[in-house]
């Protein structure tokens, strides 16, 4: 997921009207492109699922309530990869520079895991990272969300990725990893489009027909796939964000609309929405306004992307005041389910000095030991929210990811800036954070009690 926050700086593109489809899939402006790639999928061999033996439905995938959910990309790549593409490094780096402002902690990772880079730590040591290919490290993920108790993850699925064919069959062996190790762990997972950089329909048309052949290849009988209120979970992300690297509330309805009926045979769907932190009084006004609240009716979840709109425990009170409380009214007045969204810390350093601005710090929000992450979930359960989205499992480039990362300096390079844990003050251990997230857990478990203070005691 995008923060969306250089989103905000961008004038809001022109409406694209007419993208509107007269059944599942096929559209007036862009019918024929969609033909083709339903006949492309349906031709091409299926590695992106396969049915699972076992269809029986876990019942601690039937809803989303009482659950922590986290994000996962699974878009990380490198060149000497032994499974399937990338040929080239992807989001560790571009042409050679850090596009990640942390680094994952390599010890349990295999020799066959590792990638190696072109990076020294303090200590004298290479730099490993892993690609999301190799289905081992995928699973060891699942493993610790199921040793740390976290119930289960969004998978992010871009909809301009779906356009570029070398880059879904790398997407497609992310979610075929995913599916096998949620299974194996019995963690949930639900497939997330992200409509970053979605600008018209033939973005929406891909997602579309995508979704259209994955439900055809048995992903929703898989029994690790989430489910709530009475059927099987679809997210979408980017349902209202200002800047030109969204879609329009038209081309949104279309997308739900089609989902909606491309779902009838298997049984309908719930709709997931990643909305704006603004999206109950949304900063623009008149028409706009209008439309997109429409939109926010249609859905089932409402997940309003809250990362860099707070960046203290005084700033998440305000917010809990300002939006949180309100935003929890008129999601129930609307019959719509809330989940918040909270996130450890945030850090982009080395991915917007790629792009020629060296002016974003390293640790933009630091993260205060864990207190800054539940500090968040306290709020949001103690308003009346039992689940519960976290930002994110394995997001370097923004500095949210809360899996195992390097924790102290001297195992990082010199240069570029890399955001350690101990930047707060604190010797923490490279799961510090999986814990903090599976006390979280616990709490929505109902097996603790919710808490204003940090349940952990932190080293130091």
């Amino acid at each position: 997921m995008s923060s969306g926050w250089e989103d905000t700086l961008e004038d809001h593109a022109p409406r694209r009207k007419g993208c509107t489809f007269s059944n599942a899939l096929i559209g007036s402006d862009c019918s024929r492109f969609a033909a083709v790639l339903v006949l492309l999928l349906a031709l091409r061999p299926q590695s992106a699922w396969t049915e699972p033996k076992q269809t029986t439905l876990q019942p601690s995938n039937a809803t989303l309530q009482g659950k922590l959910i986290v994000g996962y990309q699974g878009w990380f790549g490198c060149p000497d990869s032994s499974h399937q593409p990338p040929s080239k490094w992807v989001h560790w780096m571009k042409n050679g520079e850090a596009t990640v402002d942390m680094l994952p902690d390599p010890t349990e990772l295999t020799a066959s895991e590792r990638c190696a880079t072109q990076w020294t730590s303090r200590a004298g040591q290479t730099v490993d990272v892993y690609t999301a290919q190799n289905p081992r490290t995928v699973d060891r993920h699942f493993a610790w969300m199921q040793e740390y108790g976290i119930d289960g993850a969004a998978l992010q699925r871009f909809a301009t990725e779906l356009g570029q064919p070398e880059r879904k069959v790398e997407i497609d062996q992310v979610l075929a990893n995913v599916a096998s190790s949620a299974e194996r762990h019995d963690r949930s997972f639900f497939v997330e489009y992200d409509l970053t950089g979605t600008k018209d329909c033939r973005g929406i048309d891909r997602a579309l027909a995508d979704w259209s052949a994955l439900e055809a290849q048995g992903i929703g009988r898989s029994r690790a796939y989430q489910r709530h209120r009475g059927h099987i979970v679809v997210g979408i992300f980017g349902l209202g964000f200002p800047g030109s690297r969204y879609v329009s509330a038209d081309l949104a309805e279309v997308l739900i609309d089609g989902l909606r009926k491309a779902s009838l045979a298997y049984g309908g769907i719930t709709i997931f929405a990643g909305v704006p932190a603004d999206w109950r009084t949304l900063s623009e006004k008149g028409a706009q306004r209008a439309e997109w609240a429409k939109v926010y009716r249609s859905v089932d979840v409402i997940s309003p992307w809250t990362v860099g709109h707070y960046n203290s425990a005084e700033t998440i009170d305000k917010f809990r005041r300002d939006h949180l409380e309100p935003d929890v009214l008129e999601a129930r007045r609307m019959g719509v389910d809330y989940m918040p969204v909270i996130f450890p810390g945030f850090s982009w350093h080395n991915l917007w000095t790629t792009r020629g601005d060296d002016n974003r710090p390293t640790n933009q929000i630091p993260r205060d030991c864990g207190r800054f992450y539940w500090r968040q979930f306290f709020n949001a359960v103690d308003v009346g929210n039992s689940m519960i989205f976290s930002a994110m499992f394995d997001e370097v480039d923004e500095g949210t990811a809360i899996f195992k990362t390097r924790a102290a300096q001297n195992e990082l390079p010199a240069s570029p800036p890399f955001l350690s844990l101990d930047a707060d003050g604190c010797r923490l251990p490279s799961d510090w954070y999986l814990r903090v997230a599976g006390s979280a857990a616990s709490v929505l478990h109902g097996t603790t009690p919710n808490s204003s203070r940090l349940p952990l005691t932190i080293p130091r």
